[in-house]
């Protein structure tokens, strides 16, 4: 009887090494990539494995930097708070950011393209025209919030800002470059039917943010819904790593420490309340 053993194999269509050659995507990367392909056109090719077109990487890199920064987050102040407790472990301040991309902040673009793909795969045929979008995004506000007792009364993904009140100035930039470039399809034609008719729904008009057109806009593009969120995080990471570099430059970590810290109140807890023990 032999007693070879099989040789295990690990197939990948992504990255390999030889002795003096390096193979991405099936490319010579020193030769075929270095120089020629964008840093955005190479995630697309490596999330898709398949090289997306001039039009396909531009609206992709649209939202890329659509998503990299937004001032003073949760995620930003937590990289810079964390750089300053550990500035010899600039991986923990980035890791730091990236691990507050949740529901609130950062997951909203997953959400979005979730529930948009949802109303798409429960519509059937799609609508012909503004108005069938219209009836379709009417029924799909309704379901969601719950308003004729049979929903769910959650929160519709992409609609309202903390800080946009009157307008996220992302939002019509992306979706005219999706036009632009031929790529404008059923997720962000929904979505824009949704800005339309929501406020006879909800009684109130509420902006289309930049996260949900985001996930719109990738998941037109093709991009699988349950990678929306790390090309959120792909996006942010830049931004972070920017945030801890102006704060090694021009530090404030420090003063948000020290401010929360000194005005720090302690009062008894309340019996049988949420901070009893």
């Amino acid at each position: 009887m032999s007693t070879d053993q099989p040789v295990p194999s690990f197939p990948t269509s992504l990255g390999t090494s030889e002795g003096t050659t390096i193979t991405l995507l099936g490319q010579d990367l020193a030769r075929d990539l270095m120089g020629n392909v964008s840093f955005g056109e190479l995630a697309y090719w490596l999330i898709t494995l398949q090289r997306p077109t001039p039009q396909q990487t531009r609206l992709f890199e649209t939202v890329l930097l659509g998503l990299a920064d937004h001032g003073f987050t949760p995620t930003a102040i937590a990289a810079r708070l964390t750089y300053l407790s550990a500035p010899d472990a600039i991986q923990g301040a980035l890791a730091a950011g990236i691990l507050g991309g949740g529901s609130r902040f950062l997951g909203v673009t997953e959400d979005t393209g979730r529930f948009l793909a949802g109303v798409l795969q429960a519509a059937g045929p799609l609508p012909a025209d503004d108005e069938g979008w219209d009836a379709l995004a009417v029924r799909a506000v309704a379901d969601c919030m719950g308003v004729d007792g049979t929903g769910a009364g959650r929160f519709v993904p992409g609609l309202g800002h903390p800080v946009h009140k009157e307008g996220d100035p992302r939002t019509p930039r992306i979706i005219g470059i999706a036009r632009e470039e031929g790529l404008y399809g059923p997720h962000l034609a929904l979505f824009e039917a949704i800005g339309r008719v929501h406020p006879q729904v909800l009684g109130k008009r509420l902006p289309l943010n930049g996260a949900g057109v985001s996930g719109a806009a990738l998941a037109d593009l093709g991009l699988p819904l349950e990678l929306l969120r790390g090309v959120v995080l792909l996006a942010r990471c830049a931004g972070l790593l920017g945030h801890i570099a102006e704060e090694i430059r021009r530090p404030i970590a420090n003063s948000i420490y020290m401010t929360v810290d000194r005005h720090a109140e302690y009062i008894p807890p309340i019996p049988n309340g949420p901070d009893a023990t």
